[in-house]
């Protein structure tokens, strides 16, 4: 039940992004708490407007047919600056800003992200050794060895 909610959603989304290059959806989820969450985000950024437009008109489509018989609660965001990515298109957004990586082995590692492919990132990361001066080093990391990635916050 609530993946054909999920899936509605998606659909009425879409429909209202069509016209949008720069709009995608980055996840859809009907909590058990009623609340159904829409996150969205664009190459260059989501202003409140554009949530706002995709609230009306999936709120609306979804009251006008009744797809969802209990209580629920419309929330519709872009992810937080510290939500992992969880698309191709994230990454490709955030070239250029430094990213944190979580590896599947429990390694960690920091960087500028220069490129994105199809299988694989680029970091430019800063390697520091003891006594001595710091070493910008390139290192590509295929996707499949990222558990999680998000952009590193700096309060410098």
């Amino acid at each position: 039940m609530e993946h054909s909610i999920e899936n509605k959603v998606k659909a009425l989304v879409e429909d209202k992004i069509a016209d949008r290059e720069d709009l995608f959806i980055v996840s859809i989820k009907m909590h058990p708490n009623g609340k159904l969450e829409v996150l969205v985000d664009g190459d260059q950024g989501v202003s409140i407007q554009d949530c706002a437009a995709i609230s009306r008109h999936v709120g609306f489509h979804l009251e006008e047919e009744d797809v969802i018989a209990h209580a629920y609660r419309l929330e519709v965001s872009s992810p937080g600056i510290d939500a992992s990515f969880t698309s191709v298109r994230q990454y490709q957004k955030n070239v250029g800003r430094n990213i944190q990586v979580k590896l599947q082995d429990g390694g960690q590692k920091e960087g500028k992200l220069l490129e994105v492919a199809d299988e694989y990132i680029v970091i430019m990361e800063e390697i520091k050794e003891k006594g001595k001066k710091a070493v910008e080093q390139q290192n590509s990391i295929p996707f499949e060895s990222i558990k999680t990635a998000k952009v590193l916050i700096s309060f410098k």
